[in-house]
């Protein structure tokens, strides 16, 4: 019997791709949960996204949420920490994020989630790393098939997210052991985004990793794209909530 792990990563506050996840998978029964970061921002809701995952833990999810790490967008707009965006419009975005924070999601940004932003753990013997960008720089660069930014050699999972573009490969470091044939491989999985997709797919994406197979299913769900978009007020640069359409 495969045990299955839940994968989520980027949902920025977009209720509607959240729920489609949710029900998308609604048929499975989780061991656990891994969150790798940006909850919030960029979308309307992040408030409700908030409140959806304090009734997970509290419900279906309770003592499932294995990792809970905080994103760049956790960083920026609780933090403040808007030297790092490289437009204007970002700024306008995270601190327009901010002032619509309550105080409870604010109180479960810093409380109930992981401010490094990484985090080691186990799974069926398994070394694991959970990390929002990469170990070059745990908010901001992400790993990539072309680029992993960062020695991994001593895990044998490495879930990240970030780069909303959804991954699932094996890279393979020498090391010295015949038994191995001189190589050890580490597997990368990146679910994509929830939210705000970017790989030319503007469905709701996400993740399942069965154990012990060390199989992964990226998978992709519509959502009500339009009524996510109707949300946006005009202050918002049309451009967040435009890119949804095409998942750019």
């Amino acid at each position: 019997m495969e045990d299955k792990y839940l994968i989520l990563s980027d949902i920025h506050g977009n209720v509607s791709a959240f729920d489609a996840v949710l029900q998308d998978c609604s048929g499975t029964d989780f061991t656990g949960v891994i969150l790798l970061g940006d909850l919030i921002d960029y979308g309307m809701r992040s408030n409700d996204i908030v409140q959806k995952l304090i009734a997970l833990k509290n419900g279906a999810w309770k003592d499932k949420i294995l990792v809970n790490i905080w994103g760049n967008h956790e960083k920026l707009v609780v933090d403040k920490d808007l030297e790092r965006l490289s437009s204007d419009r970002g700024r306008v975005m995270a601190q327009y994020t901010a002032r619509q924070l309550t105080g409870e999601s604010v109180d479960y940004i810093n409380e109930s989630m992981n401010k490094a932003g990484i985090q080691e753990f186990e799974l069926y013997g398994l070394k694991c790393l959970a990390v929002h960008g990469s170990l070059e720089d745990n908010y901001w660069k992400a790993i990539g098939p072309d680029n992993l930014r960062g020695e991994y050699a001593a895990y044998d999972l490495v879930f990240g997210g970030h780069s909303h573009y959804s991954h699932c490969f094996t890279h393979f470091y020498p090391i010295e052991d015949q038994e191995l044939r001189n190589k050890k491989a580490v597997t990368f999985v990146n679910p994509g985004s929830v939210g705000q997709p970017r790989n030319q797919n503007p469905c709701a994406q996400y993740a399942v990793l069965s154990l012990p197979s060390k199989s992964v299913e990226l998978r992709a769900v519509e959502y009500d794209i339009a009524y996510e978009q109707s949300l946006f007020p005009e202050e918002i640069d049309e451009f967040y909530k435009t890119r949804l359409t095409r998942g750019v």
